[in-house]
């Protein structure tokens, strides 16, 4: 078999978690960014809808688990890697994402799964000195040295849109999704 005939190589599947339930979230935008700077075999998708995860009870584990939490499990399950951008809420993690943490390591999704911060802020060091601890706990395979940071607080979704359009922006963008996808790949 010639490289010609080779199989296609199977489009690998990244998941983006949004830790912010705001409608016009700067940590949204800048993952909505990274999804439209995906490289060629990479599908990247992005879940911003942790409001609608119930709050975390073992008495809710098994048989009893919500649907909404089955659906988020499944992305979750479904993807080889992860990327998490998340505001800083009083200089901790936002309780929804925090929660959707709990959803995912009550089970066995995200055991063993490659994690990347990317933070769409100047500030909120605080939060992600506490995240970074939480991530390296849930997963061995958690990349504290990849990590991306584009200050977008306070920009409008028009200028946010300009922002990461930017040249020197893009190169940020496509490095750290190169970077993350090598390493995802490094199993």
């Amino acid at each position: 078999m010639s490289t010609f005939d080779a199989p296609p190589r199977e489009q690998m599947k990244l998941l983006a978690i949004s830790g912010s339930a705001r409608r016009e979230s700067v940590n949204t935008a800048l993952l909505l960014a990274l999804k439209d700077a995906a490289p060629a075999g990479v599908e990247l998708s992005v879940f911003h809808r942790l409001d609608t995860l119930p709050v975390f009870s073992p008495d809710l584990e098994g048989e009893r688990t919500p649907a909404e939490v089955l659906e988020f499990l499944q992305r979750v399950s479904a993807c080889e890697g992860i990327i998490i951008a998340s505001p800083e809420y009083v200089r901790a993690i936002p309780g929804g994402l925090k929660n959707a943490i709990d959803w995912m390591v009550s089970r066995f999704e995200v055991i063993g799964k490659p994690i990347a911060l990317a933070h769409a802020s100047h500030r909120g060091d605080d939060m992600l000195a506490s995240l970074r601890l939480v991530l390296s706990t849930v997963s061995d395979r958690f990349r504290d040295d990849l990590f991306l940071r584009i200050p977008l607080i306070g920009k409008t979704p028009r200028e946010i849109a300009s922002i990461v359009m930017l040249p020197e922006r893009q190169s940020e963008i496509c490095d750290f999704l190169s970077a993350f996808v090598s390493a995802v790949r490094s199993r």
